[in-house]
């Protein structure tokens, strides 16, 4: 299994592009089942999530080709997706189990085909993500739904009809499974409660491009008045806000000066304003944002929330950049129940992290030291990274294939910016 070698204390000084959004690309590739006709997707990053998407569609029996190479300095890979016949209705467990956002071909499948049998996504290591919410709107939806043995079994042999579904929580997948469902749905679906994030409206402007007719795009509340059919279009991918954030804390932690091409300040705003009471400056250039500390690192508190509060998704590198900062920081996780997986590893490279329920206060130190360390998820583990970007001496991130789900070419990326970082390959 592949590591990842770190000497830390070199400040990050340079560019760095950022890539398509794993977290739209996911949803905007199951879209292609709501059509027979052609969707190209353009700035795909190429991840290990995307791969296991795309084989999850080529054996419902879409055809998938890719045009041009994905490059640093470039806009990323074009995807053609074409759904001419759905043959397979079946999303197996071998497949499902690998990416939880598997569960988002059940919307689709069932609008477009009349029904669905997709394996329940099963545990997750950073807490339960249920999926009895997506189930119980599709059935508001008019869906017939049953779980055995480990499938979910929905049927709509005479369509989905519209209705208003108010989700009890907000939930990203399912309201993104939700809406494509309802653009093929008889009549107008309401959801109460949505999702706001850029990746759900960057679904919804796809679907627009494809012929749904969707009211109150970016807000809470949404509208879809369900089609007979969608077309082809041609949609390119938004950057992706994580890995932005992720390397303004990089730039962050090292003390160092970067400028992230492509990000978007609106997708970003809660980050930046936690950043700038933390001490790092960031500000909108020509072609991105620049990053950099301008007086020192304090300790801030935070919490996690549904955008556009601060995101779940960036709590555990904001953690690796408090652990080397001025006074103390209140670190709360709301979103999920065991996201605190990076701590014991963090506490090896001498953190002082204390964690009680769903808060951990972290004390600065004077500088952190390299330690073997391994990853648990994916986001735990570009914290530690993070950390080793900062260290004192050499880390080894260990179980790395965590990282290569949501982060490209992060080694190189770095190392173009005068990190001392490199990929070790596993023994074949």
């Amino acid at each position: 299994m592949d590591s990842i070698r770190i000497v830390g204390g070199k400040p990050l000084e340079g560019k760095i592009y950022i890539s398509g959004a794993k977290n739209a690309a996911l949803p905007l590739l199951a879209a292609s089942l709501l059509t027979d006709e052609t969707l190209t997707l353009g700035n795909v990053p190429h991840l290990a999530d995307i791969t296991t998407m795309a084989n999850l569609l080529s054996q419902h029996g879409v055809n998938i080709s890719l045009n041009g190479e994905q490059k640093l300095g470039g806009t990323g890979r074009v995807m053609e997706l074409k759904a001419s016949n759905v043959s397979n209705v079946t999303a197996p467990y071998d497949l499902v189990r690998k990416m939880r956002a598997s569960i988002l071909v059940l919307g689709p499948l069932l609008a477009r085909c009349g029904q669905a049998k997709v394996s329940l996504p099963g545990g997750c290591a950073i807490g339960t993500r249920p999926v009895d919410l997506h189930i119980s709107a599709l059935e508001n939806l008019g869906a017939t739904i049953s779980i055995d043995n480990g499938y979910i079994n929905a049927n709509a042999p005479n369509g989905l009809r519209g209705a208003e579904i108010v989700f009890p929580v907000v939930t990203v997948t399912g309201t993104e499974n939700i809406m494509m469902a309802a653009a093929l749905a008889k009549g107008q679906t309401t959801i109460v409660n949505a999702a706001r994030e850029p990746e759900v409206v960057d679904l919804a402007n796809c679907l627009v491009a494809m012929g749904a007719r969707i009211e109150g795009i970016g807000s809470d509340r949404l509208r879809i008045t369900g089609c007979d059919r969608l077309h082809g279009a041609t949609h390119s991918v938004i950057p992706d806000r994580i890995e932005t954030g992720t390397f303004a804390m990089a730039a962050a932690i090292t003390d160092g000066d970067v400028e992230l091409i492509g990000a978007k300040m609106e997708h970003l705003n809660s980050v930046a304003r936690v950043l700038s009471k933390a001490g790092v400056s960031v500000t909108e250039t020509k072609h991105g944002l620049q990053v950099c500390r301008v007086n020192g690192l304090h300790g801030v508190d935070v919490m996690t929330e549904p955008y556009p509060s601060f995101p779940t998704d960036l709590q555990a590198q904001f953690m690796a950049l408090m652990t080397v900062a001025e006074g103390a920081s209140m670190i709360t996780e709301t979103i999920f129940e065991n996201r605190f997986m990076h701590v014991p590893e963090l506490q090896r490279m001498g953190a002082n992290i204390t964690v009680h329920n769903a808060s951990a206060m972290v004390r600065g130190v004077a500088h952190l030291n390299g330690a073997p360390v391994m990853a648990t998820d994916l986001r735990a583990s570009v914290s530690l990274a993070l950390a080793g970007l900062a260290a004192k001496g050499e880390t080894i991130l260990n179980r790395i294939y965590h990282l290569d789900r949501g982060y490209e070419r992060l080694e190189e990326k770095l190392a173009a910016c005068g990190a001392t970082i490199e990929r070790i390959r596993a023994a074949a």
